[in-house]
């Protein structure tokens, strides 16, 4: 029996491949067609429903709830009056004409921030000679003596300090002559004395240092969104990773993301993280492969990038199998390394992805190799644990542990403890007193026994008992 005419060309328009014997009869064939649709579904993308239900749990970091004003305008990057005193704060240094220190963290958001500070200032009309920067050293912090005096030592009128994390402190050099801004996103309602301030941290969705301050740079000159656009791409996704879906309140860069390809801009932010992470601590190449460069492809080809990129990708493949250890009550998994390179931040965003349990939210990496005397560590909210409510809040996490201590433990770790955001939070402190917050969070303690189930048991020792024994063989004899 031949194929119905109408059947044949259904099959074709949706199996355009199908070799189908015509001749046969036409139970064969339908039998041939539903393997084939079979096929075809299985190796659909979009067929699998517990992958659909998981992608469909991802909330995107922009959906978060913004604040909104009495008159319905969107609070967002920050509140008006801080950006506009930044905007004021930006027009006075090129307006006066004198030395602008810039001061970045050493990583793709703050560097990238810091190139677009820069770039703005040169097209106000800066001299490119008077806009200087000043990168913190390994082990350094801003507030740190050292790092003051450094930076009053270069004479400047005007400092910027960008990404370095906020909390009390003095004014950022001791001079009353010496203006200083402040830009950051970090976790904090506390600055230094008498600096303009301008921080994110409280107005989501939260932006990165290098989306606020392209935000509020923008206005300031036509070029700024031709010419800084793809720094503000590198630096953001450099804290919050390549999957960002850029919504509104996020800016529109589709332009960017037209000339230059997601993974060049990724790429390209690898790179850039390399050098501040190798035991030189070369942030200067990633500053000047920055500066020098109109876009990611130029930092691509970057040697001095490339071999910092291959030095790190060796070390994170050899401290990255460290087995971890878990506290008591499996909420937080602890690996301990030691390296003189900063991998310790790679590694946690590596073992977040990859261990998953019920109780499971943070996942910490200490390094006790990378400062002696002191643990570096790092850590990421487990990805089984992202849309949990109520959301995990690192910071408030550990600081809920260093807590439970009587004594002064709190004091003792100093200002670097729990510092960062509440999904991406860390610190540095003492050997001895990251010993003792390791004993208060009862990590490599096993965990209670849960109760026993009397009825459940009596159940499964029955089951167990042996019924084919030498004494029931004789008994039955």
């Amino acid at each position: 029996m031949s194929m119905n005419p109408t059947l044949r060309r259904r099959i074709l328009l949706h199996f355009p491949r199908a070799r189908l014997d015509w001749s046969l009869s036409h139970r064969y064939n339908a039998r041939f067609i539903g393997a084939l649709a079979m096929k075809r579904k299985a190796f659909h993308p979009g067929t699998n429903a517990r992958a659909q239900r998981r992608k469909e749990s991802v909330i995107d970091y922009c959906d978060a709830t913004p604040q909104i004003d009495p008159s319905g305008r969107i609070i967002w990057p920050a509140s008006f009056e801080a950006v506009e005193a930044a905007r004021g704060f930006i027009r006075d240094c090129a307006a006066g004409q004198a030395k602008v220190l810039i001061v970045p963290d050493k990583d793709a958001d703050g560097l990238d921030a810091g190139v677009i500070l820069r770039k703005t200032l040169i097209l106000l009309g800066l001299h490119p000679s008077l806009v200087e920067v000043h990168l913190i050293g390994k082990n350094s912090t801003v507030h740190d003596e050292v790092e003051r005096t450094a930076m009053q030592a270069k004479d400047p009128r005007y400092i910027i300090v960008v990404d370095q994390g906020s909390r009390a402190a003095p004014p950022v050099v001791d001079s009353e002559t010496i203006k200083s801004l402040i830009i950051d996103h970090h976790l904090s309602d506390e600055f230094p004395k008498d600096a303009v301030v301008v921080s994110a941290c409280h107005h989501p969705p939260v932006a990165t240092s290098a989306l606020l301050t392209y935000e509020i740079c923008k206005p300031l000159h036509s070029d700024i969104e031709a010419s800084c656009g793809v720094f503000c791409a590198m630096g953001t996704h450099g804290d919050l990773g390549n999957t960002l879906k850029w919504k509104p309140p996020f800016p529109d860069l589709s332009v960017v993301f037209e000339t230059h390809t997601k993974k060049a801009i990724n790429d390209a932010v690898a790179l850039i993280n390399a050098p501040r992470r190798t035991s030189r601590f070369d942030v200067i190449s990633a500053w000047q492969a920055l500066t020098e460069a109109n876009g990611p492809k130029d930092i691509l080809s970057n040697v001095r990038l490339l071999n910092a990129r291959a030095e790190i990708n060796e070390e994170v493949e050899r401290q990255t199998h460290t087995p971890p250890k878990f506290s008591k009550d499996g909420k937080v998994a602890v690996l301990r390394i030691n390296s003189a390179a900063q991998v310790h931040g790679v590694i946690a965003t590596r073992w977040a992805g990859h261990l998953s349990s019920r109780a499971l939210e943070i996942v910490m990496v200490a390094n006790s190799g990378y400062r002696p005397g002191y643990v570096n560590f790092s850590c990421r909210i487990a990805r089984c644990a992202r849309s949990r409510d109520p959301p995990v809040n690192i910071i408030a996490s550990l600081k809920a542990a260093a807590d439970l201590d009587t004594g002064d433990l709190v004091r003792r770790m100093g200002e670097s403890f729990a510092r960062g955001h509440k999904e991406a939070s860390g610190g540095i402190v003492p050997a001895s007193e990251f010993e003792e917050l390791m004993r208060l969070m009862q990590i490599g303690e096993k965990p209670d026994p849960k109760p026993a189930d009397t009825g459940k048991m009596k159940k499964k020792v029955e089951a167990s008992l042996q019924k084919n024994n030498l004494m029931n063989y004789f008994a039955k004899k």
